[in-house]
């Protein structure tokens, strides 16, 4: 008994480290969200590649951001190996590029590496007033279709932070979920 009391303390409130990898097409919001969550506040200067660690709750999320460019995506697949969890952020207001990154999500999600990484989808810039609706941006990134891989889609704003936390959380509780049923 008193072992699994034990076992039960550390399993709440032992830190928990996630290895994230944040992608999505440039001008998504990415280094935003990054520097949001890391730091509290906007950053405006944006390079190509970040990685910061960011603590929430008893979780260290080792997040990769990595640009956006489409010279840069086949660069994509080198930070595969390791990954937990894949974040992908979509400019909820870019209605022309929407089917170019469902593509990319399914590309992504059809590497070995990547077969078991939990997929959390930040529809960014909700506050904008011609922003696609969560359903909307469900519906043309197909991800429905997403059967046997745990993903969820979190209404966003980077600037604002909203979105984001609960983001995290639903992250953190599926990648442990997920590890502690294997």
């Amino acid at each position: 008994m008193g072992m699994a009391i034990s076992r039960l303390v550390r399993m709440l409130f032992a830190k928990r480290d996630m290895r994230i990898l944040m992608v999505g097409l440039d001008a998504a919001g990415k280094t935003t969200i990054l520097y949001k969550l890391k730091l509290g506040e906007i950053v405006t200067k944006a390079r190509r590649f970040n990685v910061e660690t960011v603590e929430y709750k008893n979780v260290s999320f080792t997040v990769w951001d990595v640009g956006g460019q489409d010279k840069i995506r086949p660069l994509w697949r080198h930070y595969f190996q390791n990954t937990q969890g894949l974040i992908f952020v979509i400019d909820s207001n870019d209605r022309e590029r929407i089917v170019e990154a469902r593509d990319e999500i399914h590309r992504m999600l059809s590497e070995e590496e990547l077969r078991d990484a939990t997929l959390l989808v930040f529809a960014n810039k909700q506050d904008l007033p011609n922003a696609m609706s969560v359903a909307e941006i469900t519906d043309k990134l197909g991800l429905h279709s997403l059967r046997l891989r745990r993903w969820y889609i979190q209404s966003a704003c980077a600037t604002s932070g909203e979105g984001l936390y609960e983001g995290l959380d639903w992250l953190s509780n599926n990648i442990s979920t997920k590890a502690s049923k294997n």
